[in-house]
Parts: structure tokens; C-alpha cells; sequence
């Protein structure tokens, strides 16, 4: 298949240099109608017949256990999150969200900006193939399931993704990445409607993949994109996904594009990357992060910190998000939610008494669901930063 792929692909370079002719750019391949098998045989949404050689038992079992998840997540989480983002949330916002350090996150985005068309996360994981559920056994399958249910239950209890977690389901027969994004849709009334694969031209634009470029990377593995990571065990074809979904049910709602891309933010790989220019590209944009390790805290993501100071319109975080020097340097202004009182993780004793100072010097706004992580002593918290007013 490979072989012939880049036949064909010689054959044309040829025909156009001899001939002066152009051929036709080709249609990118659009896995949509996988998207919607994992739509109803994953995340459980949906009455769509179940394809052949799918077991109906295995279905029915997983989805007894997921199903509950739904109605738990929204009177845990989405309900009160809502109704705090739309008191404070500025109507003006731009519908461009960039969400670095969120794998598997397209939940959270979602809420806390109910009225975006574009969304984009980035984490160190791959999308994942989506054609491998089709193409399991029914042991394979029923063995996967598991794997994505004890992954989904931390993302829909927790609200976000430990790293382990994500490792797991970089490989098997349910895709991590699109399994999380899928599940996010069918938590809050969506439905997917396309879905294809694209790479990153060094000016930033995106090349689609067609499905003789799909078929000439079948050989391929996609590499880990961080030495302490994981490889994957399916072609690097399924890096970057570009999703489209509407309300479910409504064949007239507005499109909503969430592309998720696999990237190392250090500084050793962002700065001056085609990823870089591409968000660059976007100008200004609305922002978050959320349990993202305290990488921000550090001085080898500053390329990723201040493309965000750059760049963000209006951000919303926890404690993961920009430390207060730099924002206070930068023009913005942060607003606290919840306690404090330290860190979640072991982090920078300096950047944990800024951050102790700031909350202590705001009076207390409770906060009523958990958003990213809790602080040391099990506190939820969140922060809204932003640029202060131009007097």
C-alpha cells in the first residue's frame, strides 16, 4: 500500500513536469464515520446500530458503567462551572481558544467557553487511530474498554487527566486522545460530524492529509514527543486531529472545530517552531490551563509563558497558570476563587509564596467544583488573569 501510495504521488510529478499540468490537490480524508462508531461504542451516546463484529454484551456492560458518569459530571462540575464562568466570563472574548497542556481536556475548554468555534489543546499525546476500533478483536476491545474506563472516570471525577493515565492509552485499540475529546461530546450534547489528520507546515499553516499520505505513513509509528514519554504503537499519521461536532440532534447548529496537536512546549521546542508561528497566526485569544504541572513556573517553558502574556485576551487557570511576577510585569491583573496554601505538586518555594500572597490579599470568592488541581491541603481554587484597564 505504502509502495503504491508514493507511486502514484511520482507518477503525478512527473505528469506535471513533462506536461505542465497540475494535478488536483486531493480531498483530505475524513475519518468522521469512525469518529461516530466511537461515539456510540465508547462514549456510549447515541442509538446508531452497533457495526458488525462488535459485541453487543461487551457494549451493554461498558456502557452501564459510563453512563452514570454523565449525570455525576454535570451536577458535579459542569452545572456550578457554568454558572460561575458566565457571571465573569467578558462577552467581548475572542471564539479562538488555546489551551496549552491540555491533553484530553476538550470537557473543560467547552465549558469554560460554552460560545467558541475553535478550539485548540496541545499536550505531549498523540490523537490516536481511530479505525482500531472496528479492527479489534472482541477480546482486544473488551480489554481496551477497561483500560479507557479507568482512564475516563479520573478525567470525568477529577476534571482533568493524570500523565499515567494518558501513557496507557497512547497504545490499544481505544485512542486516548479521541476517546477524551468524543466522551467530552457526548457529556454536554454534542456530536461529532468530521474528523481528519493534518501536519504543520514550518510557516505554521495545516496540511491535510489525503488517503494516499494516510496510506504511505501506514508503515510509520508516531515517536514520543518528550524523552521521559511514550511511544505509540500506530502510524504518526494520527498525530494532530482536526474534530468538527454540532449539537446533537440539530443538523442545523453552527460547526464547533477543536484541533488537538502533540507537541513538546519546552523551550528547547517551541519557540520559532511551525507550532509557534501557527498560533502566532491566530493574534488574540482566549486562554486556560489547568494541572499542567507547574510547567509554567518554570524558565524552560518561558516561550510557551509568554506567548501566552502575548497573546491572551482573557485566561482562566489554577494554580498552574502564570505566576503573578510575570503577569504584574506583563499588565495583568489576577482574581482569585477559593484557598490557597500551597502546591499540589513540589513546586518553587519563591513562586509558592507569590501565589500564597496573592490569594491572602484578595478577599475569599468560594468556589464550588474542583478546576484543575486542588492546592496542598485538598483546597480547590481557580484564577482569572487579565490585562487591566487602560486608564
Amino acid at each position: 500500500m505504502r509502495s503504491l501510495a508514493l507511486a502514484t504521488v511520482v507518477c503525478a510529478s512527473l505528469t506535471s513536469l513533462i506536461f505542465g499540468v497540475t494535478p488536483a490537490a486531493a480531498e483530505p480524508q475524513d475519518f468522521g464515520a469512525d469518529a461516530k462508531v466511537m461515539y456510540r461504542v465508547v462514549a456510549c451516546a447515541g442509538d446508531a446500530p452497533l457495526p458488525a463484529g462488535i459485541d453487543a454484551r461487551t457494549i451493554e456492560a461498558h456502557c452501564k458503567q459510563v453512563q452514570p458518569w454523565y449525570e455525576m459530571v454535570t451536577r458535579r462540575y459542569v452545572t456550578p462551572a457554568r454558572e460561575l464562568f458566565a457571571t465573569v466570563r467578558p462577552a467581548s472574548l475572542p471564539r479562538t481558544v488555546v489551551y496549552p497542556f491540555g491533553g484530553g481536556d476538550l470537557l473543560s475548554a467547552l465549558i469554560t467557553y460554552p460560545d467558541a468555534t475553535e478550539i485548540t489543546t496541545i499536550s505531549l499525546e498523540h490523537a490516536g487511530d481511530p479505525t482500531r476500533i472496528t479492527a479489534a478483536t472482541p477480546r482486544q476491545l473488551k480489554t481496551a474498554l477497561a483500560v479507557y474506563r479507568g482512564a475516563a472516570r479520573a478525567l470525568l471525577t477529577n476534571h482533568d487527566s493524570a500523565s499515567e493515565n494518558m501513557q496507557k492509552l497512547e497504545r490499544g485499540a481505544v485512542p486516548g486522545q479521541l476517546s477524551f475529546f468524543i466522551t467530552a461530546l457526548a457529556a454536554l450534547g454534542y456530536e461529532p460530524v468530521s474528523l481528519r489528520f493534518f501536519t504543520l507546515q514550518p510557516d505554521g499553516t495545516l496540511d491535510y492529509l489525503d488517503a494516499a499520505e494516510i496510506a504511505a505513513l501506514s508503515d510509520t509509528r508516531a515517536k514520543r514527543k518528550k524523552k521521559s514519554w511514550v511511544d505509540t504503537d500506530y502510524s504518526e499519521a494520527f498525530t494532530n486531529s482536526e474534530l468538527t461536532f454540532r449539537k446533537a440532534g440539530d443538523p442545523k447548529a453552527p460547526l464547533v472545530t477543536h484541533r488537538h496537536i502533540a507537541a513538546n512546549l519546552a523551550n528547547n521546542a517551541f519557540p520559532g517552531s511551525p507550532l509557534a508561528r501557527h498560533l502566532e497566526a491566530k493574534g488574540k485569544v482566549a486562554t486556560m490551563t489547568k494541572a499542567a504541572s507547574y510547567l509554567l513556573w518554570l524558565s524552560n517553558f518561558s516561550g510557551i509563558r509568554d506567548y501566552l502574556l502575548a497573546h491572551s485576551a482573557w485566561m482562566i487557570s489554577d494554580s498552574t497558570g502564570i505566576p503573578p511576577r510575570h503577569a504584574k510585569r506583563a499588565g495583568f491583573k489576577q482574581t482569585t476563587y477559593g484557598k490557597f496554601a500551597g502546591s499540589y505538586l513540589a513546586a518553587s518555594a519563591a513562586e509558592n509564596e507569590a501565589f500564597r500572597k496573592l490569594w491572602e490579599g484578595q478577599r475569599q470568592r468560594k468556589l464550588r467544583f474542583r478546576y484543575g488541581y486542588p492546592d496542598a491541603e485538598g483546597n480547590v481554587h481557580l484564577m482569572i488573569t487579565e490585562p487591566r484597564a487602560t486608564p
